[in-house]
Order: structure tokens, then C-alpha cells, then sequence
């Protein structure tokens, strides 16, 4: 069994009614997979499933050859609403994570290292204040320091910037990346999208789902380089073809879901 996050056939359903039909998805280790798709094609179906929240129908899913059962601490998972504790301070949010991932960990060293890792996402002044008294934005990297801070090597995204607006959006994109890029080992990152320019911009892959049921219907590579610079990535040809490439592929599968049966 080769290694990273593997579905085989995995299929799902609620009340009869097929949500996702036969996925076939690998990640391997270390890779950034976006995962793109209109709304109700089970994109965060998918995500929860891997994240062990739901169970598949029929098939298989697999993290580091191992059969997936539940979730685990192995698998961090972000959300778009953040899910900090609203009575406590952001560090306590995070020290409480890493004591659930390390509980030998003593309590002083739990709080450094979640000082460390609100410094790694730019939040490490912010650390005694409550999650009500931050910016979306800042809530939201909050959010992603934590995962990064139970040192899980497996990180879920469910649109977690779908909600900010644009600036702040590109700016924990860019954050994303820059912690992605500069981790050793890298993390596996399977981020799900509605948006293709985003999908772009952060995979190294953009695997597609079509609709009506959710099923693989694009695996693409994303031949752009890291380090990118954002102007000047939307802006070449190569960019433009391939979010065409993905426009047309959305396109022809909301056509084949209106045709007459």
C-alpha cells in the first residue's frame, strides 16, 4: 500500500441518495491538492470523510497505508467558522489542542509552543486576547495555527477563507503557503474550493468534482512554480489556459446535470 491519503471506490449517501459514486483520489505525502467543484458536489462530504467525521457507504480510505477509522490526531481539520473556544484566550485554544495531542507535554511548553505557532501564521502578539476581541481574518489564522500546532502531518481546509473578504482572503492564502512551503516535512494539504483562481493559486494539483453525484471528473497538474507571485501568475497565458481548461470542464458538467434524460 503505497503511503499519503488514498479513497478506493469510496461511495455516500444520505436517505438513498448518492452523494458522492466511486472516488478514486491519491495525495501523496507532502503534496497540496485543491479540491474544486460547484456547491453539492460533495466536496465537504469528501473532506469529512477523510477527516474520519462520516463513514463511507462502500470502499476504502486509507492515511499512511493504514486503514482510516474515525478521526485522529494524525489528520488536523479547518473549518471555514473557525471552532475556537470563546472563553478562553487564543494561546489557551491552542495549548488545549496540544495537550490533547501530546498530553506528556508540560503545561509551560504547551503554551510556548503555541506561542511559536501563532508566530508562524504573523498572530504572535495576540496570544492572551479572546477569540471574540480578533478580525475574521485573524480568528481564521488562529484556527490554522492550531492545526499546525498539534503537529498533525495530514491538514483538512473546508473553504476556511470563504468568508473573509478579498484582501484578507489573499493575505492567509499567501500565509498558507508561506507555512506550507517553509515546513519540514511538509504537510499534506487536501484544501477544498469553490473557487478556481484560488484552486490555482495554492495546488499543486486541482482534482475536480462534477455534480449530481460528486465523482472525479479532472485531475489536473498545476505546472506553475512555488514561490508565486500573484500579479504576475493571473496575468501569463499559461494561467489563463488552464482556468479556462477548468471553466469548460464545470461548464460541460452543468450542461450534462440541465440536459432532458
Amino acid at each position: 500500500m503505497s503511503q499519503g491519503l488514498i479513497l478506493e471506490g469510496v461511495h455516500f449517501g444520505y436517505d438513498g441518495a448518492p452523494i458522492l459514486d466511486n472516488i478514486h483520489l491519491h495525495v501523496p505525502p507532502g503534496q497540496f491538492v485543491s479540491l474544486l467543484g460547484a456547491s453539492g458536489s460533495g466536496k465537504s462530504t469528501l473532506l469529512r470523510l477523510a477527516a474520519g467525521l462520516l463513514e463511507p457507504a462502500r470502499g476504502r480510505l486509507y492515511w499512511a497505508g493504514r486503514p482510516l477509522k474515525g478521526p485522529g490526531l494524525e489528520r488536523g481539520v479547518v473549518f471555514q467558522d473557525y471552532a475556537l473556544f470563546p472563553w478562553m484566550t487564543v494561546v489557551d485554544n491552542l495549548a488545549l489542542a496540544i495537550g490533547k495531542a501530546r498530553p506528556r507535554t508540560p503545561s509551560a511548553a504547551r503554551r510556548q509552543e503555541a506561542h511559536h505557532a501563532l508566530a508562524r501564521v504573523g498572530l504572535d502578539d495576540i496570544g492572551d486576547k479572546y477569540p471574540f476581541e480578533l478580525s475574521g481574518g485573524m480568528r481564521q489564522r488562529a484556527a490554522i495555527a492550531r492545526a499546525l500546532a498539534i503537529g498533525s502531518p495530514l491538514l483538512l481546509m473546508d473553504e476556511p477563507f470563504g468568508a473573509l473578504d478579498p484582501v484578507n482572503r489573499a493575505r492567509l492564502q499567501d500565509v498558507l503557503l508561506d507555512v506550507w512551503e517553509t515546513a519540514e516535512p511538509k504537510t499534506t494539504v487536501l484544501f477544498v474550493t469553490h473557487d478556481v483562481d484560488e484552486a490555482l493559486y495554492l495546488g499543486q494539483r486541482v482534482v475536480i468534482l462534477g455534480s449530481s453525484p460528486g465523482r472525479v471528473i479532472a485531475d489536473l497538474n498545476v505546472p506553475f512554480p512555488r514561490h508565486r507571485d500573484r500579479r504576475a501568475l493571473f496575468a501569463s497565458a499559461e494561467f489563463q489556459l488552464l482556468r479556462e481548461q477548468i471553466a469548460e470542464t464545470l461548464a460541460d458538467d452543468t450542461l450534462r446535470q440541465l440536459a432532458p434524460a
